[in-house]
This record gives C-alpha cells, sequence and structure tokens, in this order.
C-alpha cells in the first residue's frame, strides 16, 4: 500500500494549477482586459487615461491568441492606412514642431486599435462584442452618474463632472459627454423594444439615467444626433420583427416612451437653472457660430483655401490661421490631410454607412449588434459636420465593430449561411 501511495504523484507535487489549461486562463484574462479597455472609454480628463494604460497589452495579449484580418475588415484596414498616411504626409514640413508631431502619433495609435477591434471582434463576435457592450453601457452609466451629481452639485466642483453649468461626467467636454452615452442607451432601449431584456425595469432606470445625462450635457449634437440614432433604431427594429404582436408592442412603447421622456423633461427644467441654461443651449446657432470670423464664417473662407493646397495645411494648422479648430472633422480632414485625406475620410465614412445599414436589412445572426452600433456611429458621422471627432476614442472602436459584423456575415455566409441556419 506504501508503495502504491509512493508511485502515485502527490497532488501537491504537480501543482496547483495542473489541472487548468493554460490557454483557457490566458483567454479569460484577455477577455477581462478587452472589458476593462471597453470601460475605461469613458475617462477622458486628460489626453492619457486608463484607456491608453491597458491598450498596448490588450492588444498583444489578443494578437498572441491568434486573432486575424478577415476578408470582410481589408477595406476598412486599406482606407484607414491611406487616411493616416496623408496626414502624415501634411505633417512632413512641420517635424520640428511638438504639437503636430503628438497630435499625428494620437491619430495613428487611435486608428490601430479601430483595426484591433475589428480584428477582435470579427471571432466569436456574438459573445465578445455582447461583452464590449455590457462594459461600454456600465461605463456610460457610471460617467452618467458623476455627471449629473456633479451638474446638481452633489458632488465635485466646477471643472470636475460640470463645466460651464453643463455635465460632463468623465470627460473634459460637456459634448463629447452627451454623445458617449448614446450608445450604452440604444443597447438598453433595443432589449425594451425587442422584449430581449431580463430585466427590463433596470433597462429601463438606465435608459432614463442615460438619458437625463445627455440632456444635462446642454449639447445640440447630442440631443439630435441621440434622436436620429434611437429613430433609425427602432425602424429598424420595426422592420426585422417576425410577428405583427411585436410590432404592436414596439409602437405601444414609442408612444409610452415619448410621454415619459416628456414628463421627465418637465421635471428637469424645473430645477434649479435648468431651464435657463436649456432656453440658451436650444438656438440654433450660438455667439461663437456668427460673422466672418466664427466658427461657419471660417469654414467658409477655409474651404476657398483648401482649393488650393492639394497637400492640405498641415495637422493642427487650421487653428493658427483660424484662432478656431475647424468644428467639422470633413473640412478638417481635408485641412490636416489635404485632398487625399479628405477624399479618404469622406470614402470611409460612405463605405461604413453603406456595410452598417445593409447589416441592419439583411437577416443574419449579426443584425441585432447592427442595429445597436451602426445608429450610434451614424449619429458621430452626422455630428462630425459641427464638431471635431478624429480624436474621440469610442468612435474607433464603434467603427471596428461594424466592419467586424460585415466580416463576420460574410464568413457565416462561406460557411452555409441561411442554411446551416435554418
Amino acid at each position: 500500500m506504501a508503495s502504491s501511495i509512493a508511485a502515485s504523484p502527490s497532488r501537491w507535487r504537480q501543482g496547483a494549477w495542473a489541472g487548468i489549461p493554460v490557454l483557457s486562463v490566458i483567454r479569460g484574462v484577455a477577455s477581462a482586459m478587452l472589458a476593462a479597455f471597453v470601460f475605461f472609454a469613458c475617462f477622458a480628463f486628460s489626453d492619457t487615461s486608463p484607456y491608453d494604460m491597458v491598450a498596448i497589452p490588450t492588444i498583444l495579449i489578443w494578437l498572441c491568441l491568434g486573432i486575424r484580418i478577415e476578408r470582410g475588415i481589408v477595406p476598412f484596414l486599406v482606407l484607414i492606412i491611406l487616411y493616416v498616411s496623408a496626414i502624415v504626409i501634411g505633417l512632413m514640413p512641420y517635424l520640428d514642431e511638438e504639437l503636430p508631431v503628438a497630435w499625428t502619433i494620437q491619430l495613428a495609435y487611435l486608428a490601430i486599435t479601430g483595426v484591433f477591434f475589428a480584428m477582435v471582434f470579427s471571432g466569436e463576435t456574438t459573445r465578445r462584442i455582447d461583452l464590449a457592450l455590457k462594459a461600454y453601457t456600465v461605463s456610460c452609466l457610471f460617467s452618467a452618474v458623476l455627471g449629473i451629481l456633479g451638474y446638481f452639485g452633489i458632488i465635485g466642483e466646477e471643472g470636475l463632472f460640470m463645466v460651464y453649468g453643463r455635465a460632463a461626467g468623465t470627460f473634459k467636454d460637456p459634448n463629447v459627454f452627451g454623445s458617449f452615452l448614446t450608445l450604452g442607451a440604444l443597447y438598453l432601449l433595443h432589449g425594451l423594444f425587442a422584449g430581449t431584456s431580463r430585466r427590463p425595469l433596470l433597462s429601463l432606470a438606465g435608459v432614463l439615467v442615460l438619458l437625463a445625462g445627455i440632456f444635462l450635457s446642454f449639447s445640440r449634437g447630442s440631443w439630435g444626433g441621440s434622436l436620429v440614432a434611437i429613430a433609425v433604431m427602432i425602424v429598424a427594429i420595426y422592420r426585422s420583427s417576425p410577428s405583427a404582436a411585436l410590432r404592436r408592442r414596439i409602437v405601444v412603447l414609442c408612444v409610452a416612451a415619448s410621454t415619459a421622456g416628456v414628463l421627465a423633461l418637465g421635471t428637469l427644467l424645473l430645477v434649479g437653472n435648468t431651464a435657463e441654461t436649456f432656453q440658451k443651449r436650444a438656438a440654433v446657432t450660438q455667439d461663437y457660430d456668427e460673422g466672418e470670423t466664427g466658427r461657419f464664417g471660417n469654414q467658409i473662407r477655409g474651404l476657398n483655401m483648401l482649393v488650393e493646397e492639394p497637400l492640405g495645411l498641415g495637422p493642427l494648422r487650421w487653428r493658427l490661421t483660424f484662432g478656431l479648430e475647424p468644428h467639422n472633422s470633413y473640412i478638417g480632414s481635408f485641412a490636416n490631410g489635404g485632398w487625399l485625406g479628405g477624399a479618404v475620410f469622406i470614402g470611409l465614412v460612405v463605405a461604413t454607412g453603406f456595410v452598417g445599414f445593409r447589416l441592419m436589412r439583411l437577416d443574419s445572426p449579426y443584425r441585432r449588434h447592427a442595429q445597436i452600433v451602426w445608429p450610434a456611429l451614424l449619429m458621430f458621422f452626422l455630428q462630425a459636420m459641427q464638431i471635431d471627432i478624429e480624436k474621440w476614442r469610442h468612435v474607433y472602436m464603434m467603427i471596428g465593430m461594424v466592419w467586424a459584423l460585415e466580416a463576420a456575415r460574410l464568413m457565416w455566409l462561406a460557411g452555409g449561411g441561411p442554411r446551416r441556419r435554418g
């Protein structure tokens, strides 16, 4: 008996990890890091945030796990490389200036994260995008709560969670804060309208918090963009609903949600100086928009200059000429990267839009996620006409998601598609 005990290796001699597959542990760590990477997108107090600190290790561990560039994301890869290359060409005369160089490096880094998201979400698409959307929604709720509490003076002070009398959450700019929350709101609203939410009351509470954050940001772009995104998503759900009963449910929920929204808006307007701020911000234009040297005047004068500058003005040169940023990413792409940069940026928007609407229209296992992600990204592309979005981290994540969904759909079709599903 003693010899048999000696012959069999003890559990302690094998090691505590002997029965645990190492690859499974690494994959679990990689998933946790991906969720943290997405969650930290809400930390935008400064140019460097926890998002950037976890970016490199997260990308490296997923590359080691074998993520690939699938056929469906090749058009996005080509367009983003051309765009960054155009910016680099525009930078050449100003390599001795610190700010343009740093700005271009940051842009290239964000482009890399966009490609990474496209690669990682192309595989095990449903599981990974579900994980990312849940992490993103938690991030939105975290930032929205801080923004609401900061706006009402419960925590923080001016400049922390509230900027210029507007809720800003964990962002420096209330406009970015308001727009950031839209994807989280769409994720929760989709579950309510499609009837897939496991905890509808909790989801409804989350939606109210996010919509309150969007409203208190007093961002006209966020207000209008969120309404457009919600409308696009609801129409897509309605058109893809398989039953008349579900369509009636959507109509009833729309009426109920509109009524609740009006009541909630009326309640918020009664608190503090919210009504006064709303009246100021609800104007179509602000003082800085008007006049020859205002935002729109600068854009008109700048367009005439860019026609004669094939290589553009160079990164960050617009502000030196006009004293303000262009506040228009389409004009900014021509200013920073010349004719090539502007044309490629517009091409990226058009190509992503074509893919996004097609994903929402065609029946596939990925249509549900497309109905959430693409309307939110569409909002940012619309906002790009009145604000600079090329340095917003979460925009690159959403672009990567849309192209990953297209890559997954193409692989699904190649593997049998509807026949396999049937």
